[in-house]
C-alpha cells in the first residue's frame, strides 16, 4: 500500500506555519483567559506566560495543519508500474450452440456437457499462459465477443465463467466466428496471433463460407487452430419436452472436420478432433512453441480517499482549541 496526495502542490502551505508561529511569538501569545474586572489581572501580572494561551497557539497551528493536508487530497492504494511482458495475442472462439449441451464428456469422474469441459480446459489453459493477450469470443447463430484481448486474466475468467448455451440465437456460424475474430487480430502489433476455434457441428449459419473467412485470416498472418469437440457417432442430449420433462436423447454428432481441418491447414495450423481434454492439450503445447513479442504492460489500481480523516481530526481541534480560549478564572 503506498500514500500519495492529490495535490501535492498544496504541502507547501506547511511551511508557512513556523512563519505564522515566528510572527505570533514576536507579537505576544493570544490572551487564553477571559477576565470580568481586571483586579483578577494583577494577580497574576508577574507571570510571564500563561500555559492556556500556548496551548491554545498550538492547537490552532496543529488545525491549520490538518486543513492544508485534508485539501492536498490524501489517497491510500498500489502504485501504478510499468511491467514487461513476454507473449502472444490468442483469440479463443467458442462454440455456445445447443448442441453443446450434450453430455458426452466427463468432468470429475462424472458426465458433463461439451461446453464445461471446455470452459474447465480453457481455464486451466488461461491460468498456463500468464503474459498472453486473451480474448474471448462466443458464436452459435452469430459471432458476440465476450471479452477483448487483454492481460486482466481474472475479468476473462470470470467472462469465460458466464459462457452458457442460449445466450446467442441457435445454429453454428463458423465463417462469420473466423471473421469477426480475424477482424480483432489483425489490429494487434503482436508478432503471433493466434486464434483457437472449439466447435462441435458443421456451418450452417452466417453469411461468410470458413474457407472464405480463412483465406483473410491467412492473408493477415493469423493462423487459426481448430478443435472438434464431441465423440464419434451418436452422443446424449438433454431435451425437454412439451410436458416440461428433460431425458437424454441419442443424437447424431456431425462435425465438419473436412472444413475445420483446411482452414488450420491454410493458415499454418492444426486440427485437433477432442474426445478428451488431452486434445486441447496438445494444441496448448504447440502454441507454446511459438514466438513471442515483448510489450508493456500497465499495472493501475483504484486509490480509497482519505481527506475526510484529516478534516475531521481538525474539526475536532478546533472545538478543543475554542473550548480552551473560552475559559474563565474562577
Amino acid at each position: 500500500m503506498i500514500l500519495r496526495f492529490a495535490h501535492p502542490d498544496l504541502l507547501w502551505l506547511l511551511a508557512l506555519l513556523p512563519l505564522l508561529t515566528l510572527l505570533r511569538g514576536r507579537s505576544g501569545p493570544a490572551p487564553a483567559l477571559l477576565f470580568s474586572t481586571t483586579s483578577v489581572v494583577r494577580t497574576i501580572a508577574g507571570a510571564r506566560r500563561v500555559r492556556p494561551g500556548r496551548l491554545s497557539g498550538l492547537l490552532r497551528l496543529a488545525t491549520l495543519a490538518l486543513l492544508i493536508l485534508a485539501l492536498a487530497g490524501p489517497q491510500l492504494g498500489n502504485t501504478t508500474s510499468e511491467v514487461k511482458a513476454s507473449g502472444i495475442d490468442i483469440l479463443l472462439a467458442v462454440d455456445v450452440s445447443g448442441s453443446m449441451e450434450a453430455l458426452d464428456f466427463t468432468l470429475d469422474g462424472e458426465p458433463a456437457s461439451r461446453l464445461d469441459v471446455v470452459k474447465s480446459v480453457v481455464a486451466r489453459f488461461i491460468e498456463q499462459r500468464p503474459n498472453d493477450r486473451i480474448g474471448l469470443l462466443a458464436f452459435a447463430g452469430r459471432p458476440y465477443m465476450v471479452c477483448p484481448l487483454t492481460l486482466d486474466h481474472d475479468w476473462l475468467r470470470q467472462r469465460l465463467d458466464s459462457l452458457q448455451t442460449g445466450m446467442i440465437e441457435d445454429g453454428t456460424a463458423i465463417g462469420s466466428a473466423i471473421a469477426a475474430g480475424a477482424n480483432r487480430l489483425h489490429k494487434s502489433r503482436a508478432k503471433s496471433r493466434v486464434m483457437i476455434l472449439l466447435t462441435d457441428g458443421m456451418n450452417n449459419g452466417g453469411k461468410i463460407a470458413p474457407v472464405t473467412a480463412a483465406e483473410t485470416a491467412e492473408t493477415l498472418g493469423i493462423r487459426i487452430y481448430t478443435i472438434g469437440a464431441g465423440t464419434r457417432g451418436e452422443a446424449p442430449m438433454p431435451v425437454t419436452d412439451r410436458f416440461g420433462r428433460r431425458r437424454l436423447v441419442r443424437m447424431q454428432v456431425d462435425i465438419d472436420e473436412k472444413t475445420l481441418s483446411r482452414v488450420a491447414e491454410m493458415t499454418g495450423a492444426r486440427y485437433f478432433r477432442a474426445t478428451d481434454t488431452r486434445s486441447l492439450e496438445k494444441i496448448y503445447s504447440e502454441i507454446n512453441k511459438m514466438e513471442t513479442t515483448t510489450r508493456t504492460r500497465q499495472h493501475f489500481s483504484n486509490y480509497r480517499e482519505l481527506f475526510a480523516w484529516p478534516l475531521l481530526a481538525a474539526l475536532l481541534l478546533l472545538g478543543l482549541e475554542l473550548a480552551v480560549s473560552r475559559r474563565r478564572l474562577p
